[in-house]
C-alpha cells in the first residue's frame, strides 16, 4: 500500500497544524511555507502537500509569489521523480509559465522565472521518458541549470539514487558503460562504488566487458503468464445482432 499523499514523517508540528485548519488559505502563512521549503532543501527531505498548498496560496495572491521558492520547489520535485509531484506542482504555476506554446502569450511575460521553470520542466521530461543520459548532459550544459539546483543539498545524488531505482526494476544486468552514463559516473572506480555500497548490486567482469548484475526483484523478474478469455458462440451471435439492428 502506498503511503497516502497528504502524508509525511519529516513535517513539523507547525506545519501540519497549518494545513489542518483554515490558516493554510491564510496569505500571511506564505512567510512560514517559504521557511519550510529552504528546510527541505537543506535537509533532503520533501513535503509535497505543504509544496502544494504554497503554491495554491501563490496562485490566490499573485503578488506574493517568489520566484525562488518555486524554482526551488520544482528543483526539490525532480528528486522524488517518478511520482507525480513535478506536474502537480507544474499546473499550479501561471498559465504563461507552462512549457507549451501558447499563440497568446504576451512578449512581456517571457522572464527569467518563466525560462527556469521551462528549464526544470525539460529536466522533468527527460527523466520521466528515461533519457537518463541526455538529463545529466542537459543538466550539465548550461550554468543556469546549477543556478536553479544549487539550493538543493544532495541533488545530483539524490536523482542519481532515483535512476538507479528505476534501472534495477527493469533490468537484471546492465553493461558498465551504459550505466556509468545513465548514473553521470564517468570513472569506472565510483561506478562500482556506487552500484556495490548504495545499491547492493553486483559487479562481474569479463574480458574488456563489465557487467553490473541486479539482484532479482518483483519488478524485473521474469514471469510466465497465461491469460485466457472465455468466449462462446451466444457473444458472437449477440454482436452480430447489434450489427443488423443499426440503422441503415
Amino acid at each position: 500500500m502506498g503511503v497516502a499523499f497528504d502524508k509525511c514523517e519529516t513535517r513539523p508540528a507547525n506545519i501540519d497544524a497549518i494545513l489542518n485548519g483554515l490558516d493554510r488559505y491564510n496569505p500571511e502563512t506564505t512567510t512560514v511555507f517559504q521557511d519550510y521549503v529552504v528546510q527541505q532543501c537543506e535537509d533532503r527531505t520533501f513535503d509535497c502537500y505543504a509544496n502544494l498548498a504554497l503554491l495554491k496560496l501563490y496562485q490566490f495572491n499573485p503578488h506574493l509569489l517568489q520566484a525562488e521558492t518555486v524554482t526551488n520547489i520544482l528543483a526539490k520535485a525532480l528528486t522524488v521523480f517518478p511520482s507525480p509531484a513535478f506536474s502537480l506542482c507544474l499546473a499550479l504555476l501561471p498559465a504563461h509559465t507552462q512549457p507549451f506554446p501558447s499563440t497568446d502569450a504576451d512578449a512581456s511575460q517571457t522572464s527569467d522565472f518563466v525560462e527556469s521553470v521551462q528549464k526544470l520542466a525539460r529536466l522533468s521530461t527527460l527523466l520521466e521518458s528515461a533519457q537518463y543520459a541526455q538529463f545529466w548532459s542537459t543538466l550539465n550544459s548550461d550554468d543556469l541549470y546549477a543556478d536553479l539546483t544549487a539550493d538543493v543539498a544532495g541533488f545530483e545524488e539524490l536523482v542519481r539514487i532515483r535512476i538507479a531505482v528505476e534501472v534495477g526494476k527493469a533490468f537484471r544486468e546492465i553493461n558498465a558503460e551504459l550505466l556509468e552514463q545513465w548514473l553521470d559516473l564517468r570513472s569506472r572506480e565510483a561506478l562500482e562504488k556506487f552500484v556495490v555500497e548504495v545499491c547492493s548490486w553486483e559487479v562481474e567482469k569479463s574480458g574488456a566487458n563489465t557487467i553490473v548484475k541486479v539482484p532479482t526483484n518483483k519488478e524485473n523478474e521474469a514471469r510466465s503468464e497465461v491469460k485466457s478469455e472465455r468466449v462462446d458462440v451466444d457473444m458472437f451471435g449477440r454482436v452480430i445482432r447489434r450489427g443488423f439492428e443499426q440503422a441503415a
